[in-house]
This record gives C-alpha cells, structure tokens and sequence, in this order.
C-alpha cells in the first residue's frame, strides 16, 4: 500500500525514538544474523540498520525480521530496485545516504518508510518541501558533525535528524544532546571481530551501554 512522505517521518521517526542508537550492521555472514540481532535487541536497541553492502545483506534481513521486538530496516538504499529488493525480503524501513526523486517515488509506491539522507540546510529543504521532517544527517562527522547539526537546525526547527557517519561513543553524547536529532547511527555496537567470533555476550553489553547514551533510562 502506498503512503505518503509525511506518513513515512512519521513512522521512522517512530522507529528512530525507539533508542538513542541505531546500529548500523555490515554482515557478511547470514549465519550471524539472528544472533547478532537478539543480541542487540536484548541489549535495548531494537531498531537495526543493515547496509546491502554485502551479498548477504538480504539473507540478513530475511533472518532478522524474525526476531521477536526487532525492527529491520535496509540501509544504503540507493535505485528503487534496491527499495523494492529490501521490502520483498522483509525489510520494515530504509535508509540512504541522500534522495533521489526516483527512489522516493519508489518507496512511498511500494510503502516502505524512507530516512532519506542530506548533508547541507538546502538538501534539507528540498526533502522537507516534499513533506520529509525526519532526515538521516550523513556523513555526519565530515559534515562538520554535531557543530553543523546545530547551526542547520536553528533555521530548520521542524527537521528531525538521525546523524551517521563517524558518530562513536567519544562523541555521540555531543549530537543527542542536540534538540533536532532524535537518535545517532553507530557501527560500534557490533564490531566485526565480535560479530566474527560469536561473542554475542559481549555485543549485548555494546547495545546495554549505547542504549543509555544522551541520559536515557
């Protein structure tokens, strides 16, 4: 069922509030992904970004929508076939580094929620005039990272943001005290040696102490 841009914020930034980070996953192995999603959602992070910049990012999310009281979504969405590709293999939201008018038609067409990225006050504009008030910021840190946020968001009041791109425990405190960004991108929570090495305990404990980042409870 389609939907419209307003109906697609709201829903991602649903998604987005449901904790201070989402973790941004590069899988290699579909073997990993159940348990690397348990992990993190026992961990308090439900909502989970996983980029198709493998070969078996697909397989990740067929596995990983069916963890129970987790929410995947596909990231790196860049043509409406990988929009289309991600919804058919269970994917509840997307992500993408910027917008394109194509594959935003695309993605409210086949209904998928859509956190289109923009880097500069213009990009933002130009989503927020198509009805889209909750923004991916990215690539955050080269942008000019929570400083430019900030100055974006004082023109932008009713624009919304997610911040990715080089966001770590040493600054994320810096964008989530931020009155527009609503939660921060983080590849830190499941670091490829962990993820390689099965140590879902201690993933867990990543996502249990990323889930308390910007004073949350």
């Amino acid at each position: 069922m389609p939907i419209t841009a307003q109906q697609a914020s709201q829903r991602t930034r649903e998604i987005c509030a449901m904790a201070p980070i989402m973790p941004v996953l590069v899988v290699e192995d579909a073997g990993h992904a159940r348990p690397l999603a348990e992990a993190l959602v026992a961990g308090g992070l439900p909502g989970l970004e996983v980029t198709l910049r493998t070969a078996a990012a697909l397989d990740v999310i067929r596995e990983m929508a069916q963890v129970p009281g987790g929410v995947v979504g596909a990231g790196t969405l860049v043509t409406p076939a990988d929009a289309e590709a991600a919804k058919d293999a269970g994917a509840q939201f997307g992500v993408s580094p910027g917008a394109t008018d194509a594959l935003l038609d695309a993605c409210e067409q086949i209904g998928l929620p859509i956190l289109p990225g923009a880097a500069t006050a213009s990009e933002a504009m130009r989503l927020l005039a198509r009805g889209y008030d909750m923004l991916k910021f990215f690539p955050a840190e080269a942008s000019g990272g929570a400083p430019a946020l900030k100055a974006i968001g004082a023109p932008l009041p009713q624009i919304s943001f997610c911040p990715t791109g080089g966001v770590s425990p040493a600054n994320a405190d810096s964008y989530l005290s931020l009155s527009n960004v609503v939660c921060a991108g983080g590849s830190w929570v499941a670091p490829n040696d962990l993820v390689q090495g099965g140590d879902w305990g201690a993933i867990k404990q990543l996502a249990a102490e990323a889930s308390q980042l910007g004073g949350r409870k």
